[in-house]
């Protein structure tokens, strides 16, 4: 059978196994057709049921996660935890709390994150969790009491040495807190290892907040460097208005770039003279108002209802809002308004087809597990403090996150250009991410 047909009849089996899960069908397909060419070359890789074992949780959880509102009513939510692959350390990975979120959800996330952690070259598996409860509209109270449900069932199946959850869309510094309180009182143990993105007064990172957009502003810095370029005096446009955008423009104005436009689910602003940053968190993080907001206090912005944020021109685009975002439709104005550089905040935003017409056009396209690895990366340097006891300064941690974002792009591109495919980031990831896992696990024999 040849690797075109072996890898084929591998992906067949895994859609039969994992029926009406779209995305993580798509996240499958996309490191697939990465893989080819390495089993072409090292053919033992398809040994063993290697590919079909990685394709495979090692562990899914999904449990029911009853809690009362502010009026005394019940709701039941479902929360899951996918412990996907261990061959590098425990499970890593955020809790995403939102409506949208479901098992097929959950296992595309922590799929991608078997890559993404291991081309930050430290020691963490991949997993992820969370919830369909939205915290968006509820109280304090019901905030916390979810999160101390969620947490009583979650608790047994996690622990510093086995599974570290950290935070994603709809899970902040304040729901972190929660569910760490709850796991205290639950283990009668303080440890702090358990959880990252917890607060710097009890055990938290510096830089853990800013980590995911202040990786992918350095990642798009060195993509730039290659093309001979830098982010001084580049428009930009970033997507979402949560954790990693904001961040994300923090670090592109402090590299000199301009971000000219953001967004939220209700439409998006644009600031010909740059996003005003202490606003924009003012509204977003202290406020929690919509992003129209902005445009109350600000001359000269502008807000688009329900529109396509990617209708501005821009030289660097960075969707970090959610999957699958930026379609095709979009990427063909992009790339029609002279967009050069595209690299994901958010995980897989960008749909498969609008990833081939910027490989049409050449323009660099980073994918998710390269260009936003940051906030893992800092995760596991918070899970480095915590073992030692230890508190590192802000600028220490930058550092730290910044050689490994250059360490992920450098290897990337190396890989890239090792197996015939230069220039190409979804390949050089996909195989880079790959290889490291798949010789562990081959190490650690068929477990």
């Amino acid at each position: 059978m040849s690797t075109r047909d072996q890898i084929e009849t591998i992906y067949q089996q895994v859609r039969a196994r994992n029926a009406g899960e779209p995305e993580f069908h798509q996240a499958v397909t996309e490191v697939f057709d990465s893989l080819r060419v390495v089993v072409d070359r090292s053919p033992g890789y398809a040994d063993g049921g290697l590919i079909e074992r990685l394709c495979e949780p090692e562990r899914q959880i999904i449990f029911r996660v009853p809690w009362m509102d502010d009026a005394g009513a019940v709701h039941v939510n479902r929360g899951f935890r996918v412990q996907y692959n261990s061959a590098l350390g425990p499970y890593k990975g955020g809790l995403r709390f939102h409506s949208s979120v479901n098992l097929g959800i959950v296992k595309f996330l922590g799929f991608e994150q078997i890559f993404k952690n291991a081309l930050t070259g430290l020691p963490i598996g991949g997993g992820k969790g969370g919830s369909d409860f939205d915290p968006k509209g509820r109280s304090e109270a019901e905030v916390m009491r979810f999160c101390q449900s969620f947490m009583t069932e979650l608790h047994r199946h996690i622990g510093e040495y086995t599974d570290v959850p950290a935070g994603d869309i709809g899970v902040g510094g304040r729901e972190i807190g929660y569910l760490f309180g709850q796991y205290k009182r639950l283990t009668n143990s303080y440890e702090s290892g358990v959880l990252t993105g917890k607060g710097t007064s009890w055990g938290g990172s510096q830089v853990r907040r800013e980590a995911t957009g202040y990786g992918v502003a350095y990642f798009v810095a060195d993509m730039l460097e290659t093309l001979g370029t830098s982010l001084d005096g580049k428009t930009v446009v970033v997507s979402g208005s949560g954790n990693v955008a904001i961040y994300a423009i923090e670090k592109v104005h402090q590299l000199g770039g301009t971000v000219i436009a953001c967004s939220d689910s209700s439409g998006y602003i644009v600031d010909p003279n740059g996003i005003d940053l202490e606003l924009l968190k003012d509204i977003k993080e202290v406020r929690r108002e919509r992003i129209s907001a902005y445009c109350e206090t600000v001359d000269g912005a502008s807000f688009i209802e329900n529109g396509s944020i990617w209708d501005v021109p821009c030289q660097v685009a960075m969707p970090s809002a959610t999957q699958n975002e930026l379609d095709a439709d979009a990427a063909k104005v992009l790339v029609s308004n002279g967009v050069k550089v595209v690299a994901e905040g958010a995980n897989m935003p960008t749909t498969p087809e609008a990833v081939q017409i910027f490989r049409d056009a050449s323009v660099a396209f980073a994918p998710g597990k390269a260009a936003n690895a940051g906030g893992v990366a800092t995760s596991a340097l918070e899970m480095q403090q915590n073992a030692s006891r230890d508190s590192w300064s802000f600028e220490y941690t930058d550092e730290r996150l910044a050689a490994i974002m250059h360490g992920i792009h450098h290897r990337t591109i190396a890989t890239a250009e090792e197996y015939g495919k230069p220039g190409d980031y979804v390949h050089g990831a996909n195989i880079a991410g790959f290889i490291k896992v798949a010789d562990a696990m081959i190490a650690l024999g068929i477990v």
